[in-house]
């Protein structure tokens, strides 16, 4: 790993001293339409490099820097047009996401990835405006942060690929009737009512009973909802049914009435 002196060197930054970082007076939202930035990470050597690079560049000025775990608060006093945010550590992304839906106002761009297609999707989850990869060159990092502003994504032809593929996958996985569901439709009003009576723990006895039925009908009944769920207890047939009774509480608004016909 290069020294603290090879990495101040690299961004042009003096050995001794902290990094050109702005006071934090400038009114909201900008101020001589200059970028207003914060620059968070749990490195700080990361947090003064990218403070001194962003210095040189036009058009953006560096008004804080923060430690992931500080970062909603500092976002919060700060008030940034852009939070340039290390994702370098997954575990860090809960911040993120919590400082995107804090902080609508401020675009959050990450910096640190390798574009690989499960950080792309684990950025979007995260609500990121934008990013930059981690060989980008000085002159790339600006652009960015400007596409972010004006609610672009400044990504390569792979990137958009990948969101409109688990786009595509999300609206098909959201039209597509789940196997509870689809089991549950297979079940005939009585066995649905039987299904929820297991659900809730009743015996085949307590079941009979409260239809006013025979228990040996209930058995035959029990025999045909685990076949049709492929399952081989009635405790797994309950697991299986549990999340479509919640979503889709129809499924059992049948009366149990003892004339009714089995």
């Amino acid at each position: 790993m290069a020294s603290a002196s090879r990495v101040r060197q690299a961004f042009g930054m003096a050995p001794q001293g902290g990094p050109p970082v702005a006071p934090a007076t400038t009114p909201w939202p900008q101020t001589a339409g200059l970028l207003r930035v914060l620059v968070v990470s749990g490195i700080k050597l990361f947090q003064e490099a990218f403070a001194a690079l962003l210095g040189r560049q036009a058009g953006v000025r560096v008004i804080g820097m923060a430690g992931p775990p500080q970062a909603l608060a500092q976002a919060t006093e700060l008030r940034p047009d852009i939070v340039l945010f290390d994702a370098s550590r997954p575990g860090d992304l809960g911040y993120a996401k919590t400082l995107a839906e804090q902080m609508p106002a401020s675009k959050v761009v990450a910096f640190g990835i390798a574009e690989t297609d499960a950080e792309i999707v684990a950025l979007a989850a995260a609500g990121f405006a934008g990013y930059v990869r981690n060989d980008a060159a000085a002159e790339d990092v600006v652009p960015v942060l400007k596409s972010a502003m004006r609610d672009e994504l400044l990504c390569s032809p792979r990137a958009a690929a990948t969101l409109c593929h688990h786009v595509a996958l999300l609206s098909r996985d959201g039209h597509r009737e789940s196997p509870a569901a689809s089991s549950a439709s297979a079940l005939s009003k009585r066995e649905l009512q039987i299904a929820g009576l297991i659900d809730r723990g009743l015996s085949n006895k307590q079941i009979a009973r409260q239809l006013g039925i025979q228990a040996t009908t209930v058995k035959n009944h029990v025999h045909n909802i685990l076949d049709k769920l492929k399952v081989h207890r009635r405790g797994e047939a309950a697991a299986c049914l549990r999340t479509t009774f919640r979503t889709q509480p129809a499924l059992l608004a049948y009366p149990a009435r003892s004339h009714e016909r089995v």
